[in-house]
């Protein structure tokens, strides 16, 4: 009998090289997601007459772009390396069209949270001329971060996905629907905590449809993407990933049940919610880890297209280009 095949490299070291991110980049990820999820939320709110919630999304999106920020820099060693990455627009870069989306992004979330500290200025400069500029120059902001939104949540699946660490490449399809699904249910449960009860139904239905996308479509990643899904089941990203279903089905259920009559569950179920969706991240981030440091998830991969007839992608480095 012919002995089964142990698919690995030579002294078993890695075949692709695994990437250099540390904790700063799942947390740079969930808090984007966050960011643009609140700003998409914040110009519905304002375009339905909803000011208790448009307020408390506009601050909470300028807060996670902030927190952001600060840790990709941190990641990238020098805020002039940001700086850097400005002088060119590589369109077939995700790095570099995720850059100029937060670039763009960045001013307009901070203008309309801005324009919601127009009561705390200075008299003269509530009355004149930039106060009385501040709530209409606020809400036209408010609606262009709205619609950068989306592609502030998303551009990060993509960019995981332009690699060759096999857990991220090979879910590239599936990877932008987990991340919105995920971003909208943080979103809107943040937005349930902060917002005054009678305005929060937006926010609920956010928060309940992200919910059922994060986990409908991260479960057809995993039943879809073969041996590449085993990492997510394993190890550090398996903690991460039960404790995100499992928080984010509890989230989801109390926002459906309980959300609009009780203040309480309403902010367990919105910490819930955003806690599933930092989980989901984290899981997701250690999966690809994992599966670039165990040469199997590459050459066994590779083994069975050769054997289907079908082309094998190439391996290269597995940072973004």
């Amino acid at each position: 009998m012919v002995p089964k095949a142990s698919f690995g490299s030579y002294y078993g070291r890695p075949v692709v090289k695994a990437s250099p991110w540390q904790a700063d980049i799942p947390a740079y990820l969930f808090l984007g997601g966050l960011a643009g999820g609140s700003s998409l939320l914040a110009a519905g709110a304002d375009l339905t007459g909803r000011p208790g919630l448009r307020r408390s999304c506009r601050v909470t999106a300028l807060g996670a772009l902030g927190v952001s920020f600060a840790a990709l820099v941190h990641d990238l060693g020098r805020p002039a390396r940001f700086h850097h990455m400005l002088r060119v627009a590589k369109f077939t870069s995700p790095m570099s069209v995720g850059t100029w989306i937060l670039t763009a992004y960045g001013p307009l979330a901070a203008l309309a949270a801005l324009s919601e500290a127009r009561d705390q200025l200075p008299r003269p400069l509530r009355t004149g001329l930039v106060g009385r500029a501040l709530p209409g120059a606020g809400s036209a902001a408010g609606v262009l971060a709205g619609v950068l939104a989306p592609a502030l949540a998303s551009y990060t699946a993509v960019l995981l996905a332009d690699t060759a660490t096999p857990s991220w490449h090979d879910a590239r399809h599936h990877l932008p629907f987990v991340f919105v699904g995920s971003a909208a249910a943080a979103a809107g449960g943040l937005g349930m905590v902060n917002a005054p009860l009678r305005e929060s139904g937006p926010a609920q239905r956010l928060a309940v449809a992200g919910s059922v996308l994060d986990l409908a479509a991260s479960h057809h990643m995993e039943s879809s993407i073969g041996l590449s899904a085993e990492p997510m089941r394993q190890g550090r990203a398996g903690a991460y990933r039960r404790a995100a279903q499992a928080l984010t089905a509890a989230g989801a259920l109390l926002a459906a049940f309980g959300a609009r009559r009780s203040r309480a569950a309403a902010v367990l179920s919105g910490a819930a919610l955003a806690a599933g969706s930092a989980c989901t991240r984290f899981a997701i981030f250690h999966a690809g880890q994992q599966s670039a440091t165990d040469p199997r998830y590459t050459v066994q991969p590779q083994r069975e297209r050769l054997d289907a007839g079908r082309p094998v992608r190439f391996e290269g480095p597995a940072e973004p280009a």
